[in-house]
């Protein structure tokens, strides 16, 4: 994957497109006539869009006067994980089941070709500075209520990404608006949709530590100065409540069952939010590695009866990729802490719990990842991370706060003792992981990749009335073979 990861530091979003200008004293009306006028056959003509054919390069196939480069990867995945989380390629990192369900003592092996993808960007050139692209990207994974796994495995597309930007080149300003990754989400390169750097990893749910999340969204990007970037963003805001034990009062309006009419999942619940998280990030290239500061703020509602409440959640955090061998060996490190921060945490922890008064509270807490990526040599990359997420006590000493030190955990290592025993909240989530991918086949005809990974998980919950910390871990061992026909 060397070759890949370095190619996508290099490349600009979306296809190679010649975008060359005339001397920087013409106006951008008279480059765009210059670049039409050389077009065979433009004569006469203004059209909005230049000319496909002639600025399509690489991969990109043209299309009428847009280029469209189609991409994604095949997958068959087998694994194991021990305990049994009676789960598909993403594991449920902050679920891991304690000694007292039968799950815990069992495990499970699984084939899946859900992981697989489609993707696809459009990209145009309205005149040599001006560009607009579009981008969608999908797998198999989500899991409608009508589906599953009797006879024909029937799991609906899911969409991954799907956007659309413009870009000025003269101003150096991004406006992308649609669903992609977060701002949180550590890049390779500047700040670029399709550039993030996620780990290498095989599970689908990446790694503890790692700050991601992709929902709609509305980001503007400014190349401020050379290796210099900023932007903004609005992002759909949603909550995570706490599970299991956790009880929401009657008198307590916290979530809502989705309303089928409105074309939600009338089976699980969605949140009150009154406005869009605000994200922000700089990012530095100074000519050796890449490093970023990022922030966040979240609003919290909720309402009991003749009153609303509102806490205001935040992050800050930041990252840096280093090259420490020059195309052998990069570190990775990230960061973020704040409150009501766990939606951008793979570990999926709560963002809130609720006072005794019933207000909403954001719960403290941190995540963070350490990775070394080596490249041992053209197309074999061999990876290792680590990352921890924690959370604090918060709210209530009671099942409407989180972690209070008056739950029940006396059953929760007794194999058959009832929930009601073991009512464990998560305070810590790590994991140490590593794996490889190997280029089995290169050429003409795409690309055959194979890769392994093993990763080993703790859960850690608070202490609660018996005075024991619950405890739980998980082995998972995956192996892939995917085919890149593009």
């Amino acid at each position: 994957m060397q070759h890949e990861i370095s190619a996508l530091k290099r490349r600009p979003t979306g296809p190679v497109v010649n975008t060359s200008i005339g001397p920087g004293h013409q106006s951008r009306m008279a480059r765009r006539e210059e670049a039409v006028q050389g077009i065979p056959g433009s004569e006469g003509r203004s059209p909005a869009f230049l000319q496909a054919q002639a600025l399509c390069e690489g991969p990109a196939i043209p299309l009428g006067h847009v280029c469209f480069t189609p991409g994604g990867f095949l997958e068959l995945t087998g694994f194991y994980r021990n305990p049994n989380e009676s789960a598909d390629i993403g594991s449920n990192f902050g679920g891991i089941p304690f000694r007292n369900s039968p799950m815990a003592h069992e495990g499970e092996f699984r084939f899946s070709a859900r992981q697989s993808r489609i993707s696809g960007l459009v990209t145009a050139m309205i005149d040599p500075s001006l560009k607009v692209s579009a981008y969608g990207e999908a797998d198999f994974l989500g899991a409608a209520v009508t589906s599953n796994n009797r006879e024909t495995n029937s799991y609906v597309p899911r969409i991954r990404q799907l956007w659309a930007a413009f870009d000025d080149k003269d101003l150096g300003i991004q406006v992308l608006a649609g669903q992609a990754y977060t701002l949180m989400t550590t890049n390779l390169s500047g700040i670029t949709a399709t550039k993030e750097q996620t780990p290498l990893t095989i599970d689908a749910q990446f790694v503890p530590g790692f700050n991601w999340a992709r929902m709609p969204q509305v980001r503007v990007v400014d190349n401020v100065a050379p290796g210099i970037w900023a932007a903004a963003a609005l992002e759909a805001s949603q909550t995570l409540v706490p599970g299991g034990a956790f009880v929401i009062p009657a008198n307590v309006n916290l979530t809502n069952a989705g309303d089928p009419a409105g074309l939600n999942n009338s089976t699980t619940t969605y949140s009150v939010n009154q406005a869009p998280d605000v994200s922000a990030k700089l990012a530095f290239e100074p000519g050796w590695g890449h490093y970023e500061i990022k922030g966040i703020a979240r609003w919290f509602n909720d309402r009991t009866i003749g009153r609303s409440y509102d806490d205001m959640g935040f992050g800050v955090g930041a990252s840096a990729t280093v090259p420490l061998i020059r195309d052998t060996l990069d570190l990775q490190l990230s960061g973020l802490f704040g409150r009501g921060i766990g939606r951008y945490g793979s570990s999926q922890l709560p963002d809130v719990a609720l006072r005794a008064d019933g207000s909403v509270v954001a719960i403290p807490m941190f995540q963070t990842l350490a990775g070394v990526i080596g490249h041992v040599y053209p197309g074999f990359d061999v990876y290792a991370y680590a990352g921890w997420e924690h959370a604090e006590r918060t709210g209530a000493l009671s099942l409407s706060g989180y972690g209070s030190p008056t739950l029940n955990d006396s059953g929760c290592d007794i194999e058959g003792a009832t929930a009601s025993t073991c009512q464990a909240e998560s305070r810590d989530v790590k994991q140490i992981t590593g794996g490889f991918w190997h280029d089995v086949y290169k050429g003409s005809y795409g690309r055959v990749a194979a890769g392994g990974q093993v990763s080993y998980t703790t859960r850690d919950a608070f202490r609660g009335l018996a005075g024991v910390d619950p405890s739980t871990h998980m082995v998972v061992g995956l192996a892939s073979l995917r085919y890149y026909p593009f």
